[in-house]
């Protein structure tokens, strides 16, 4: 398995917030592609170095904004893209639904929004790309401690993106329930987070 971290592309024209998002980045374990002060600076970057993943603010300078971006990487790239907006209104966020962005950041932001969204958007653009979940007997075969079919059932919901209340809510247990199973989950699998839990599976 790959275990190269993800780069991500910082594109934020406040210097400040982007130095903080490469801090947070780096603490959490991800390699940063670059960061873009403008869209044109974020255009070369595309190109040249690589990203797995961009986190787009949508007010930028220069002659592309963040929307503008990111309908270029959905046409021409292949990897997700995460919004970064100050604002969090309904007209806001009906202006970037037809870019069909893999999340939202609202600033301020804190580690944990930050971690969430881009695992989850990494996690939903991968699984966009696979065959279908692999099998729990497929998992199984080359853990030292099995998983459970319940262990198994959380592991397909997170892999569908769901919060926790909403696992629970499929399951009909309680969230510190769901949290104790992925606990348990990320044990038998030796990974870290959600994201390196489906990975994981996915390289079945």
């Amino acid at each position: 398995m790959d275990n190269r971290q993800p780069a991500v592309l910082i594109v934020e024209d406040e210097a400040l917030v982007a130095v903080e998002i490469e801090r947070t980045l780096l603490k959490l374990g991800y390699r940063i592609a670059g960061k873009a002060r403008n869209g044109d600076t974020a255009l070369d970057m595309l190109a040249s170095r690589q990203p797995d993943i961009a986190l787009l603010d949508i007010d930028i300078k220069g002659s592309r904004n963040g929307i503008d971006l990111a309908r270029i990487i959905r046409g021409k790239y292949d990897f997700p893209f995460v919004f970064l907006t100050a604002f969090s209104d309904r007209a806001t966020l009906a202006q970037l639904k037809d870019t069909v962005p893999y999340g939202y950041i609202v600033k301020p932001f804190n580690q944990a929004d930050l971690l969430t969204t881009v695992e989850l958007a990494l996690h939903k653009h991968a699984a966009e790309q696979g065959t279908g979940f692999p099998a729990l007997a497929s998992i199984n075969v080359d853990l030292v401690e099995e998983l459970t079919k319940r262990e198994y059932e959380v592991l397909q919901l997170l892999d569908e993106g769901l919060a926790y209340r909403e696992i629970g809510g499929r399951l009909h247990i309680s969230t510190n329930t769901v949290k104790y199973f992925q606990k348990s989950i990320f044990a038998k699998l030796g990974v870290g987070s959600r994201l390196e839990a489906l990975r994981f599976v996915r390289t079945f």
